[in-house]
């Protein structure tokens, strides 16, 4: 009998855990607009307190094929994010610059905003909620 007790409340347990999980989604990110097949793009998604400080909270990386790209953030738990979008062309993982400051390698954020200084969080943000995403970024 205690064995059947302490099994019944395993499951019971076990089941309340699951039903409190929240629920994830996809975000797939597409770009078609690359200039040229060489090296990779480099995907990362980010939240307020990563954006512009480094590695997001998860990334991808893609081989260009005709100038197109597509990839899937999966298991993304709902809130608000970025994306940050790089062709690596010389793929040495990072962005590199002129020495004046420009950016010699292209560079996308989600919401597409026209800008002409760093990406901004606030422009590029948008809430995730259970339902799967598809973007479309431009370089």
């Amino acid at each position: 009998m205690k064995l059947f007790t302490l099994f019944f409340a395993l499951v019971i347990s076990t089941n309340l855990t699951f039903s409190q999980q929240e629920k994830t989604t996809k975000i797939k990110v597409t770009i078609d607009n690359v200039l040229n097949d060489s090296g990779v793009v480099l995907f990362s998604l980010h939240t307020k307190d990563t954006f512009m400080k480094g590695n997001g909270i998860q990334s991808a990386k893609s081989k260009i094929e005709e100038g197109k790209v597509s990839i899937t953030f999966k298991n993304v738990i709902p809130g608000e994010y970025a994306i940050l979008v790089l062709h690596d062309e010389n793929q040495n993982n990072r962005m590199d610059f002129e020495d004046n400051g420009m950016p010699l390698e292209s560079y996308g954020i989600s919401n597409n905003p026209r800008s002409y200084g760093p990406p901004e969080y606030h422009t590029a943000k948008f809430k995730v909620t259970d339902q799967p995403i598809e973007m479309n970024i431009r370089f």
